[in-house]
């Protein structure tokens, strides 16, 4: 999200189903009633109002979780370029642990990934699926090629952005952008051993599969 608002030709939103997504699971995520507060819960009126509104810029870029995209219509996705970005499991759950100890398979979106990914397939059309380690690794030519596949020009500025909180945050960031506030480009990747608590260990085991299927379809360099 903060690569594309640093386009002049871009309009960001971030993450508008997420208050939705809140009040029908139920879940205990950080800062719970505060989203539910400031966001609107109704997806219906999140659709007309944010996802197909005229926000006056060539390219709009919703960063969304894919399972916000819970009980609720999900037409509106076929007006839109829908992009996949995934990250190794295991990474990926050491980090969401740390706000979530108790991180179910359901909350790391993959399932819904590959549910989405699943149906653009039956619709003849190829996914476009970014790994973040590929992105990491040459976020130049990842973007190049990634802006190719999406069919809009490559932008130099994307390349990176300044340092602390956006406006276009959402109330949230305060529990989860810490790591991104602090960044000011993407961080070089660099592999390393992370550990998974033991009651996640189940997680990563569902997780991997699913992973896998997505990296049948990501991007090369």
């Amino acid at each position: 999200m903060y690569s594309f608002r640093e386009r002049q030709d871009t309009t960001v939103f971030d993450e508008p189903f997420y208050a939705h997504y809140l009040n029908v699971t139920g879940r205990d995520h950080p800062g719970r009633e505060e989203v539910l507060k400031t966001q609107n819960p109704n997806p219906t009126q999140v659709t007309e109002e944010i996802m197909l509104a005229d926000h006056g810029t060539p390219v709009v870029f919703f960063k969304q979780m894919a399972h916000h995209l819970i009980e609720m219509d999900r037409s509106f996705l076929s007006q839109c370029v829908n992009v996949l970005l995934v990250r190794e499991p295991t990474e990926m759950l050491a980090s969401l642990s740390v706000n979530l100890k108790d991180a179910t398979l359901g909350d790391t979106g993959l399932e819904s990934q590959v549910d989405l990914m699943e149906e653009i397939l039956n619709e003849g059309e190829t996914p476009v699926v970014l790994d973040a380690t590929t992105l990491r690794k040459d976020p130049r030519k990842a973007l190049e090629k990634f802006c190719e596949n999406i069919g809009i020009p490559f932008d130099e500025a994307m390349l990176s952005w300044p340092a602390g909180p956006k406006p276009e945050d959402g109330v949230w960031e305060k529990y989860w952008y810490h790591g991104v506030h602090a960044s000011t480009e993407f961080l070089p990747y660099e592999p390393k051993e992370v550990t998974i608590p033991e009651h996640l260990r189940g997680v990563v085991e569902e997780a991997v599969p699913l992973y896998e299927r997505l990296s049948e379809y990501a991007l090369e360099l």
